[in-house]
């Protein structure tokens, strides 16, 4: 009886579950947004007459002002407050959505599109900040996989309901769908966001590191675009490759070194890495970025390039792995606040290494429910993995410092994400590129997709190294006193 009460995990309040339910109307509308443009790059290029190159910059230049952004997020967070800037970007992401819609030209559209990253840049983070200050450590893990969930399914069904509206209603109308998502968001915001929480993470108006926004913002924006192009062409050892990537790690250098030695306080503070669960997690939540943008990238090819099947059916099958994300997201963010982080992400990464072992084996020939097996199996790791560590990462992590956190591990997770996806193309490039020579038969194409998996395969198993290091034991109360030790005790 004690050890069940000791397990016992209080509701959360109904004012967090406004909260969590405003937060997810702004990130599953990113996440949304992000997968369906994908499936409408060929759509755009006829649209418009434009190349290849010329029509990647629709998703190019999104990823690089989002990337762009999050340095600064948290500086406006302290500046101006929580709530106000998560309403500022909700507003910036639904007028660049329509003016995306009523785009002209692709030079039109690629500009809105950079306007739209910026707005979508700070939501992420901001959602990610405000539901950590309103949770606190005891109730984060299910916080998180409350939010982690629709995110998580934007991602998997964004390629289905791309492929649908592009097909059915036309390609405008994947921005117009946005506008009554922001507008819901909004209204919500100003009613149920709570203007003294949001105050709380507005901890002074500090001055802005302006020299580390201009090494750190410029670092990431070249690394992010030669990463891009490495995954276009299929190789790193071109000039628009190599170029911005030095540039990129000479200016991260810079920055690593001015954060470190600054008297001001940094747009990143790497101190935090101090933090055995912050560096711990961060590891993992960048080791994992390798691994889902890489694998969300690779098992539509396969589908459609190994397969021949139709993006819509090839949209079908990542439902499987959806569906596994949200079992393991609605489990593990109760399990994480009861046991602690370190044995669901081992769990998690085992999990995902049996999915991907699985893809491994792909050929002509794979049958469709062995494909949907190890896409849920796949799912079920990567959601395990996704919100302990998460909620690990603000674990020991001062109140104040939760913005500037927040922000650091979104970097982490996108530059992770960026260098998987670049990784997997050059290793899926070069592999189709030696079979090709050979004639390129359709067998040959399938087993070169299997090699690549095994690559993902690698990245993911790296991750058990990090993993190690979280905590092994459920989070305490502000108060550090946890509420099931007190009725343990209690009971006694």
């Amino acid at each position: 009886m004690a050890r069940r009460k000791a397990l016992a995990v209080e509701p959360l309040p109904r004012s967090l579950i406004r909260v969590i339910v405003v937060v997810i109307l702004g990130t599953f509308m990113i996440q949304m947004d992000g997968t369906m443009v994908g499936v409408a790059l060929n759509t755009l290029r006829d649209e418009f007459a434009v190349d290849v190159p010329t029509v990647q910059w629709v998703t190019t230049g999104y990823l690089l002002s989002m990337t762009m952004v999050i340095p600064v997020t948290g500086w406006t967070v302290d500046r101006f407050g929580a709530r106000r800037m998560w309403m500022f970007a909700l507003a910036i992401f639904g007028l660049a959505s329509l003016a995306c819609a009523l785009s002209w030209s692709a030079p039109v559209l690629i500009v809105a599109r950079i306007i739209q990253g910026l707005g979508g840049g700070m939501l992420l983070p901001l959602g990610q900040a405000l539901l950590a200050q309103a949770a606190g450590p005891d109730k984060l893990g299910r916080v998180m996989g409350a939010i982690g969930l629709p995110a998580m399914l934007g991602v998997v069904l964004g390629p289905v309901a791309g492929g649908a509206i592009v097909t059915g209603l036309g390609w405008r109308w994947m921005f117009i769908i946005n506008l009554p998502i922001c507008a819901a968001a909004l209204i919500a915001s100003a009613r149920y966001m709570s203007r003294q929480q949001s105050a709380e993470l507005r901890v002074g108006r500090a001055g802005l590191d302006v020299l580390g926004l201009c090494l750190l913002s410029p670092a990431l924006a070249g690394i992010v675009y030669s990463l891009s192009r490495a995954g276009s062409l299929g190789r790193f050892d071109q000039a628009e490759v190599v170029i911005p990537l030095l540039a990129g790690g000479i200016l991260l250098a810079g920055f690593v070194i001015h954060a470190t030695t600054t008297r001001v306080e940094p747009l990143i503070d790497l101190r935090l890495l101090r933090a055995r669960s912050f560096s711990s997690a961060s590891g993992v939540m960048f080791l994992f970025g390798l691994a889902m943008f890489g694998i969300a990238l690779i098992v539509p090819l396969y589908f459609q390039a190994a397969r021949g099947w139709s993006a819509l059916h090839a949209g079908l099958l990542a439902l499987p792995q959806g569906i596994g994300m949200a079992i393991a997201l609605m489990i593990g963010g109760r399990l994480t606040d009861r046991t602690g982080p370190r044995w669901i992400v081992l769990v998690g990464v085992a999990l995902t290494l049996l999915g991907l072992g699985m893809l491994t084996q792909v050929g002509e020939q794979t049958s469709q429910p062995f494909l949907a097996l190890a896409g849920f199996i796949a799912g079920i790791g990567l959601g395990a993995t996704t919100v302990p560590a998460q909620t690990a990462s603000y674990r020991d992590v001062d109140r104040a410092a939760i913005p500037r956190a927040t922000s650091a591990v979104r970097i982490f997770q996108q530059l992770g994400g960026s260098l998987g996806a670049a990784i997997l193309a050059v290793v899926l490039q070069t592999q189709i590129a030696a079979v090709a020579s050979d004639g390129g038969a359709p067998a040959a194409i399938a087993a070169a997709f299997g090699q690549t998996f095994v690559w993902a395969l690698a990245l993911v198993a790296v991750a058990f190294i990090p993993a190690l290091f979280l905590p092994a034991t459920p989070a305490t109360r502000p108060d550090n006193r946890d509420a099931t030790t007190e009725r343990s005790e209690a009971d006694a």
